[in-house]
């Protein structure tokens, strides 16, 4: 089985955190935090500062490690291996990609209770911007329609 590290980074300015409105598959239609395949030759904290800037045209002055998560789907589809980042401090303009999607600050509860957004970040989202919590790490099961059907937290 193919296993694709990637990273997800979550903007936080005070209460709001910086999403993403989906214009094309993975998630399509739903909110995501900005975020991308590791490349060759990166860390994933060198992907996390790229995929931010590439994304939203910000710089990530601080990054956090707040999440490791598995996504395992049923064969062929890759495993995917997420580190998860929350960035406290960025800098720069706004500036989006819209080939991936519309970006947006919103109040963390909004997000999290209001918009549509995968179900594996339903569970770690809120542990996540938790940021008096430690590292979350879980192990997310997807069935072959693709939905979520169980999750292991470590």
């Amino acid at each position: 089985m193919r296993c694709i590290p990637a990273v997800l980074v979550y903007g936080v300015r005070g209460d709001q955190v910086l999403v993403m409105h989906r214009h094309k598959e993975p998630n399509l239609g739903k909110w995501v935090a900005p975020g991308g395949k590791v490349e060759h030759g990166e860390s994933p904290h060198d992907t996390a500062r790229r995929e931010m800037f590439e994304e939203t045209g910000l710089k990530a002055d601080d990054l956090i490690l707040r999440g490791l998560c598995t996504q395992v789907f049923p064969s062929p589809e890759p495993q995917w291996f997420q580190f998860i980042f929350v960035a406290p401090r960025c800098s720069g303009e706004l500036r989006p990609d819209l080939r991936e999607g519309e970006l947006a600050w919103v109040s963390q509860e909004r997000y999290l209770r209001e918009l549509p957004i995968p179900p594996a970040d339903e569970v770690f989202g809120p542990r996540v911007l938790a940021m008096e919590q430690g590292c979350f790490q879980a192990k997310f099961i997807h069935s072959a329609d693709l939905k979520l059907v169980e999750w292991v937290e470590y």
